[in-house]
Parts: C-alpha cells; sequence; structure tokens
C-alpha cells in the first residue's frame, strides 16, 4: 500500500513539474540571416512566361517558313514545335489559375 502512496506522490511531482516547465516561456533563438537567396518568385515567373513566348514564337516561325516551303524544315519539325509550345502555354495557365485560387483563398481568410 505504501508503494502505491509513493507512486501517486510521484506522478503528482512529475506532472506539477510538467507543467512549471511548460508554463516558462521558451528562449527564442534568433534567426540566422539568409546569406544566399535565390531568384524572387516575380523573377522566375516572367522567365517562365518568356519562355513561352519565345516557343511560340519560334513554332510560328517554323509554320511559316514551313508554308513558305522554306528547305530544311519538314513537317516533323513544326508539328514538334507546335507541341511543346501548346504544352508550355497549357502549363502556364494551369499556374495562373493556381495563383488566382491562392490569391482568392488568402483574399478570403478572416483577418
Amino acid at each position: 500500500m505504501t508503494q502505491g502512496v509513493e507512486f501517486n506522490r510521484l506522478m503528482l511531482q512529475m506532472r506539477s513539474m510538467q507543467l512549471e516547465a511548460m508554463s516558462r516561456p521558451q528562449p527564442v533563438a534568433p534567426a540566422a540571416p539568409q546569406e544566399t537567396r535565390g531568384p524572387a518568385f516575380d523573377d522566375l515567373l516572367q522567365q517562365a512566361v518568356n519562355r513561352v513566348n519565345e516557343l511560340q514564337q519560334t513554332t510560328a516561325e517554323l509554320q511559316s517558313g514551313y508554308e513558305r516551303g522554306v528547305p530544311g524544315i519538314d513537317l516533323a519539325q513544326v508539328m514538334v514545335a507546335s507541341q511543346k509550345s501548346s504544352v508550355a502555354f497549357q502549363a502556364m495557365t494551369q499556374v495562373r489559375n493556381k495563383l488566382i485560387t491562392a490569391y482568392e483563398d488568402i483574399m478570403k481568410m478572416p483577418i
């Protein structure tokens, strides 16, 4: 019986020490400044838009050259370039849609 009482007393002491430790504010270590910074998000987005634009311009030039009969431009090149620009444009559209959705979600958040 005395073991049960001592065990309960020990558990109560442990709980009180745990509560005491949890109630103390923990010192916050200052965050180390980040010295290496990658490219900004807007720069990356601008580069992606420019890349899609370049692909579309290249495709338009290849299509125009094929239609005019420029030697060295075959149908396979035109079709591959067309598909590349199409996929890139669709991906850019999806990124835009995700950005708009994220913006709308943030605007709906309560302050």
